[in-house]
Parts: C-alpha cells; structure tokens; sequence
C-alpha cells in the first residue's frame, strides 16, 4: 500500500532530527574527554616551568635554610628549579597569605611552618588566611625539637626536681623564649599548664638572647631547640633537664623525655614542611609528595637537616594535615588559658 507524501515528510520530520542529535550529543562528549584528557596530561607533565617556595621570614634563619637545603634537591628530582622566595613581615603571615591568593597550580608552594600556621591564628586577632581551608597539605620535611635547660646553678637535674626549685622561689622561675607567640612560648605556657608549677614568661626579640641569658645566669632556665642548646650542654655551661619529643634524640641519648618524666602526651615540637594553594590537583600534591619524600630519605638530607636541628619525618599529606588540625586545637587551648594575645 502507498504512502501519502504528506505522512511521508512528517514521518521524516519526526525521524530525522535524532541522528542529529546523537551525533551533536557524542560531539560534546568527545569534547569533554578532549578536555579531560589535556587536563590529565598537563598533571602527568608537571611541572613543566620553575617552582616558587615561598619562606615567610628573612633569610639565613633554620626556616630559610631548610626551604635551601630541600629546594636544591627537589629541584634535581622534579626536573625544574624550585626558587626560594623569601616575603618575610608580620611574624610570617605577609608571606603565608600570599600563597593562600596564589593560583593552585602547584607552581607556588609555602614553607608552612608551626608558628604561623599552628599558633599565629589563636594569639593574633586576626590573621588573614584560614591554616585548614586554605591550604592543601603537601607533607612534612621535619621537626626541630624541643628542650628545657637550665643555668648549672640552678639545683635541678630532672623535671621532678626543676617543679620544686620553681614552687620554693618567691614568684617562681623564669624562662626565655624567641617572642610572644614563638612556639617556645607555648611550650613554657604548656608545661606551667600541666603541672601547675610557677613559671614567669620573659620575651626576648630571638631565641639566641634568652640562650646567653641563661648562659650568663640572667635568667634560670629557657626552653629551646636541641641544636641550639648542644654546644652549651656540652660545655656544661647548661644542664639539660627534659625534651619535648615523643622520643629520646640521638643526640642526647641520656636525656629523658617529658612523657618519662612523668607528663602523659607532652609532645610539643616546632616543624616545618611544604603545603600549596588549596584546590591545588591531587596529583600534582602527590606528585610533589613523593618527591620531597623521596629527598628527605636520603642519608644526605636526613644529615644536613640534622645539622639544623631538624629531625627529618616524612609522611602524606592526609597525616600532615591532620597533625594541623591537632596543633591548632592544642595550640589554641593553651593560648586561651595562658591569655596570649597580639593586637
């Protein structure tokens, strides 16, 4: 039986358009995985120009050499110089907030260290970055750890003992620290916390003035990191009392720990690592963490930053992270007890 011509080009009219639209609908198709697949070829490429680690302090201090020392070997594995950037002001947070605003391309990277990420948004009253929702962590280089020690006058050799010179001093003991807010702050403030023994803060302008202090019998006793202290312990110009680490330090292998000691999880050490924008691509931070991993395993990093004082601790950036966010709420429980603030 015939068709009428007129069904005939409505049949047509109904039927034609859809091919159309199949082939419109695998043309954009095919577009977006052009697009996905550039994409994951510009991260399999990476990087493909040079790096920019930005320090937030002057240059010559532990933070700027040890951006140095790793920028230098990072460079030789990811196969583009890495250019330590130094923006230092505002107890770090000038540079800090630079690389929060910089596009997360993972071509601009932060030395993130402890007192400007962990401690800085709890003393000051306002910083300008958010230390968890602004940055994507990178890893760890290491930790730079802790000690107290006092004058050799000072009649104590344990931390049982340093707690009863400072209860029998009129108006307790003092100790230095590097500044307000410095990370050895918090720990005089943690330890006066913890034990409830009397301890009276002395700022100093750097750690190395609050160490002659106390060399010289100015001051009693000062917290500080081991690098440091070393070459007056072993003087015996300064007694070693107790570190901060979870661990003895090779270093000082007779010396206790403050958990030995009998304080139950008093771990505070300072640190440092590398963290970028955040939205930063995954695999440009897994990238970047298996290199700066990679470096921190050889027995050259591990020597030349333990030189610093620095104990080399590689790990992911899930784990980095989240040592972040544990720092900031201990950090900011200490601060709030002890009333520390910086307008």
């Amino acid at each position: 039986m015939s068709v009428p011509s007129q069904q005939l080009r409505r049949h047509r009219t109904v039927n034609l358009p859809l091919p159309t639209a199949r082939r419109r609908l695998l043309a954009a198709a095919l577009a977006v995985a052009a697009c996905g697949v550039t994409t994951a070829h510009a991260q399999d490429k990476y990087p493909s120009r040079p790096i920019r680690l930005v320090v937030p302090f002057a240059t010559a201090g532990v933070t700027d050499t040890s951006a140095r020392i790793v920028a230098e070997k990072l460079s030789h594995e990811l196969g583009q110089q890495v250019v330590v950037d130094n923006k230092p002001g505002a107890a770090g947070n000038i540079g800090t907030q630079m690389v929060a605003n910089a596009e997360p391309d993972g071509y601009t990277l932060l030395l993130a260290y402890d007192g400007t990420l962990v401690i800085n948004p709890s003393v000051y009253a306002k910083v300008p970055f958010d230390p968890v929702k602004d940055f994507a962590p990178i890893g760890k280089i290491g930790d730079a750890v802790l000690i107290v020690v006092v004058n050799p006058k000072v009649q104590a050799t344990n931390l049982a003992e340093l707690q009863a010179v400072a209860k029998a001093t009129p108006g307790g003991l003092s100790y230095g620290s590097a500044g307000t807010g410095a990370t050895t702050h918090i720990a005089g403030e943690m330890l006066k916390q913890r034990t409830g023994i009397p301890l009276v803060h002395v700022p100093y302008k750097g750690g190395g003035q609050a160490m002659g202090d106390v060399v010289s019998g100015v001051l009693p006793m000062n917290f500080t990191a081991v690098a440091g202290a070393m070459p007056f312990i072993q003087s015996k110009q300064l007694r070693p009392i107790a570190v901060a680490s979870r661990q003895r330090v090779a270093s000082l292998p007779n010396v206790p720990t403050f958990i030995e000691s009998g304080l139950k999880d008093f771990e505070i050490n300072s640190w440092v690592g590398l963290a970028a924008p955040a939205r930063t691509p995954a695999p440009v931070i897994a990238r970047l963490n298996q290199a700066l991993n990679k470096v921190l395993g050889t027995p050259e990093m591990r020597e030349r930053l333990a030189k610093l004082g620095i104990v080399a601790q590689p790990n992911t950036p899930a784990a980095f992270g989240e040592e972040i966010v544990r720092d900031l709420a201990k950090n900011k429980a200490i601060v709030k007890a002890a009333d520390i603030r910086i307008d």
